[in-house]
Order: C-alpha cells, then sequence, then structure tokens
C-alpha cells in the first residue's frame, strides 16, 4: 500500500466518523455575536453509548501516538480534507471495507498500523500488563525489525506467543536487532 494510502487509512481510523446521529456542526457567527455558543455536552449525550465508546477509543490511541506520528496524520488529515468528495468517500469506503481487527490496528498509527496485520497473532490477545510495554517497544523498531516480528509472529503457534512477547520484552534494545534477524533466519 502507498505510504500515503495507508496515512489516509490512519486518519479514517482516528477522526471521528460522520454520523447522522451526532450533533451538528455550529454555525460560525460574526465578530461581537452575543448568541451563545451551543454546549459541547448536549451533542455529546445526544450520541449513543456504542458511539460515544468509539469516540472515546479513538481519543485515546490519537492521544497514545508519539507527537511525531500525530504530525504524519495531521498531514494526512488536511490531504484528505483536500480531496474531492468521491474520492474521499472512495478512500472511506475502502477503509471500511477492512477487517474491524485491521481497521483497529491502524489506531496505533502509520507505522504499527502498516505493520499490524501481520503483527495482529501477537498483539491481538495481549495481557493488559503488556499492553504498553509492547507498544513502545514496537515504537523502537523500525520498518524491517518491524517486518521481522511480523514473520515471527505469523511462523509462531498460538500457545508460544505469549513465550515470545516475554522474550521480546526482556531483550536489552540494543539486542533486539540482532535477536530478531537470527530468529527470522533460523526458521
Amino acid at each position: 500500500m502507498p505510504r500515503i494510502e495507508g496515512l489516509l487509512l490512519v486518519v479514517l481510523a482516528l477522526l471521528p466518523a460522520a454520523s447522522p446521529l451526532a450533533a451538528p456542526v455550529a454555525p460560525v457567527l460574526p465578530a461581537g455575536s452575543t448568541t451563545p455558543a451551543p454546549d459541547p455536552a448536549v451533542g455529546w449525550q445526544a450520541l449513543a453509548p456504542a458511539q460515544q465508546r468509539e469516540l472515546r477509543a479513538r481519543y485515546a490511541a490519537w492521544r497514545a501516538l508519539p507527537e511525531s506520528e500525530r504530525q504524519r496524520v495531521r498531514r494526512a488529515a488536511a490531504e484528505v480534507a483536500a480531496l474531492t468528495a468521491p474520492e474521499r468517500a472512495a478512500v472511506r469506503n475502502r477503509f471500511l471495507g477492512l477487517d474491524r481487527l485491521h481497521r483497529d490496528g491502524w489506531r496505533l498509527g502509520p507505522q504499527l498500523g502498516a505493520h499490524y496485520p501481520k503483527l495482529q497473532p501477537l498483539l491481538g490477545y495481549l495481557p493488559g500488563h503488556q499492553r504498553e510495554p509492547m507498544l513502545a517497544l514496537l515504537r523502537q523498531l523500525d520498518a524491517t525489525q518491524l517486518a521481522q516480528l511480523g514473520v515471527l509472529a505469523q511462523r509462531t503457534p498460538p500457545q508460544e506467543r505469549d513465550a515470545l512477547r516475554e522474550r521480546l520484552l526482556a531483550l536489552p534494545a540494543a539486542q533486539r536487532g540482532d535477536w530478531l534477524r537470527q530468529r527470522t533466519e533460523s526458521r
């Protein structure tokens, strides 16, 4: 998938989806207007609980991204905004056509989202205490190392994935690259 298309998918994963149930956007009022601004809490309360959970998850994913990834997503959002309405609809439809697990994987940002389909077996059932350390570790890996880890995740039987994660988390950062290379070459 081309780089820009991957970034567009991240934008779609993180930005709130257009919904007919969402509160309408308030019009911009002229300077000096005495009309009070609409209360955002009213619009929030009008959302269904599932929509509120979805928006909370997107916001939490956004907050978890490193600033460099947020900047990449902001640039991609500007590119999405510059597309014509049919082009935006085509990208959104392509995104919605992805499996839910892969759509959610894009919430991890452009770097991890691109590798998520292969990493999912390793990350999909992550114990809660390993989530943050594992995501921090993954963000330290380069594209080659993420691809190698994806190969290992695909090759490792489900009953051995916990041990793989524990071993990876226990390795000093300086040794991870060599360890990943040796593991992918030996299998």
